[in-house]
C-alpha cells in the first residue's frame, strides 16, 4: 500500500535529502585515477557520521557496506574495493541515509578522469532520462509516464533499458511500494497523488540490457555481455503542480 507522507514526515525526509545531496557531491570530488572504493566508502562512513545520519545501505539485507560503488559494467550493488580506479573508468556511486527514521536514496554515474565519448554520452543520455521523468511527475500522472520517457530516451539513443530493476517508494522504510519500472505506458499504471515520495532510477546499458547477479558475492549485478552501465537517481516528492526533488544539492 502506497503511504501518502505528512507535514511532519516530509520535513524528515526533506533534511535527509539534502544531507545525501551533500554527501554525494563530496563524494564526487573524491573520485579520481588511483583512488580506490574502498577509500570513498570509509569517506562515505564518515561523512555520515559529521552529519548525524545513518548509512541506510550497511547491514541492510547483509549488505557490507554504506556505498554501492559500481565501475564500469557493473549496474548496481558493487561492494567497495581495494582495486584502484583508473583513467577511463566510469563509476556509479549510490547511497542511502536514514535520519531520524526516514530515508533519502540517490545515485549518480560519473566520469574517472577522461572516459571515451561514448561512456560519456551513455552518462549524459542516462541523466537527462531521470530529469525527463521528473518532469512527468505530478499529482494525477501516472507511473507508466516515467518509464515511457526514460525508455523512449534510451531507444533513441540506442541504449538498452534494465527491466530487472525498478524504482520504488521510500519513506520510514527505504523500499517502500510502489515499485518504479523504467519501462512503461502513458497513462497507465498507479496513479501518482500528492504526499508520495518515490525514488525514479534509470539505469541504461551502451549494449544488451541482460544482467547477471555475481553468484561470489550475492550483490554485484552486471551487465551480461560486459558493456557499460549508467545509473542516476533522485527522491522527490509529489505536489498538486509538479515534484519537489529531495536530493538535490542544496545552492
Amino acid at each position: 500500500m502506497t503511504k501518502i507522507k505528512n507535514s511532519a514526515e516530509i520535513a524528515q525526509m526533506r533534511r535527509a535529502g539534502k544531507i545525501l545531496a551533500i554527501i554525494l557531491h563530496e563524494l564526487r570530488l573524491a573520485v579520481r585515477p588511483g583512488v580506490t572504493t574502498y577509500e570513498l566508502d570509509a569517506l562515505a562512513f564518515n561523512l555520515c557520521k559529521k552529519h548525524r545520519v545513518k548509512p541506510a545501505f550497511l547491514g541492510f539485507n547483509g549488505y557490507p557496506a554504506s556505498l554501492c560503488a559500481s565501475t564500469n559494467e557493473v549496474v548496481v550493488h558493487g561492494i567497495p574495493n581495494k582495486r584502484k580506479l583508473a583513467d577511463g573508468d566510469i563509476l556509479g556511486l549510490d547511497m542511502g541515509v536514514n535520519h531520524n527514521g526516514y530515508y533519502a536514496d540517490s545515485a549518480l554515474t560519473v566520469p574517472v578522469g577522461k572516459i571515451h565519448k561514448s561512456a560519456k554520452e551513455l552518462i549524459e543520455i542516462t541523466k537527462k532520462s531521470l530529469q525527463l521523468a521528473i518532469k512527468t511527475v505530478k499529482h494525477g500522472s501516472r507511473i507508466g509516464d516515467i518509464g515511457a520517457v526514460v525508455s523512449q530516451l534510451a531507444h533513441e539513443h540506442g541504449f538498452g533499458v534494465i527491466r530487472e530493476l525498478t524504482g520504488h517508494g521510500i519513506g520510514k522504510k527505504l523500499q517502500e511500494d510502489p515499485s518504479i519500472p523504467n519501462y512503461g505506458t502513458w497513462g497507465k499504471g498507479v496513479l501518482l497523488e500528492a504526499g508520495m515520495t518515490i525514488a525514479i532510477e534509470p539505469m541504461l546499458t551502451a549494449g544488451s540490457p541482460e544482467i547477471d547477479l555475481d553468484r561470489n558475492d550475492g550483490w554485484t549485478i552486471r551487465t551480461k555481455d560486459k558493456s557499460l552501465a549508467a545509473h542516476f537517481e533522485h527522491t522527490v516528492l509529489v505536489t498538486p503542480s509538479g515534484c519537489e526533488i529531495l536530493t538535490k544539492k542544496p545552492d
